[in-house]
């Protein structure tokens, strides 16, 4: 019989599957099946661990497609710090081959790839194949090369496609949020405004109230 004296804390359960460790074994040489190594401990306060995990559950009520990316790239680090931190032997200590690079020619390929399937769901992996990397080491390079995540980038280019067919005027607000992968125009919304200080509607209406403004100063 087990008796509960406190209030159980808030619990987030986050699986990572095997393979996800086996990709990391390749890129690293580590043993066969290294998650077998890495130790069980509870009450372990790791803030590097707490800090992906609350970059998981804000990146999950997001509501946007390009926080896939962010996620796959959030687990894949987590499976490495396991293993840096939680690796029963030193098998798991290992370097970072030179080989893996995002050269020129393969970042023009990666970003390429965005451009034109910026409409469309993009996945870590999908990226990591066009650049002939690793999905770990891809999210590294990229981020070393364009000085912010993969799924940044993303975010950045879809919301930069969506300022603009607001300011056109062309589509609808909620077409407009569709094309840029949201799951709901109040998703869209959310977005639009952390980074702008605007709702899309109120953006729209002040790129219209400029435009006018000019048209009237050209008379």
């Amino acid at each position: 019989m087990i008796t509960i004296k406190a209030p159980i804390p808030t619990t987030l359960h986050l699986y990572l599957p095997a393979a996800l460790f086996r990709r990391l074994a390749d890129d690293f040489n580590l043993p066969a099946a290294p998650f077998h190594s890495i130790r069980y401990v509870a009450g372990v306060r790791d803030e590097v661990i707490n800090q992906i995990g609350l970059s998981i559950i804000s990146a999950m009520t997001a509501e946007t497609a390009a926080e896939r990316l962010f996620v796959e790239t959030a687990s894949a680090t987590l499976a490495a710090r396991l293993l840096q931190t939680y690796c029963d032997s030193g098998s798991c200590k290992s370097y970072e081959p030179t080989a893996h690079r995002l050269d020129q020619a393969r970042l023009r390929r990666v970003l390429d790839c965005i451009s034109t399937n910026i409409d469309k769901e993009i996945t870590l992996a999908q990226l990591a194949g066009v650049a002939s990397l690793s999905v770990f080491h891809f999210a590294r390079t990229f981020t070393r090369a364009m000085g912010v995540s993969p799924h940044r980038y993303v975010s950045r280019i879809r919301l930069e496609n969506a300022m603009a067919d607001i300011a056109a005027g062309k589509l609808s607000l909620a077409e407009i949020a569709f094309n840029a992968g949201f799951s709901s125009q109040a998703s869209s919304t959310r977005a639009f405004y952390r980074v702008s200080g605007l709702t899309p509607g109120k953006y729209r209406t002040l790129r219209r109230q400029r435009a006018t403004a000019q048209i009237i100063r050209k008379r």
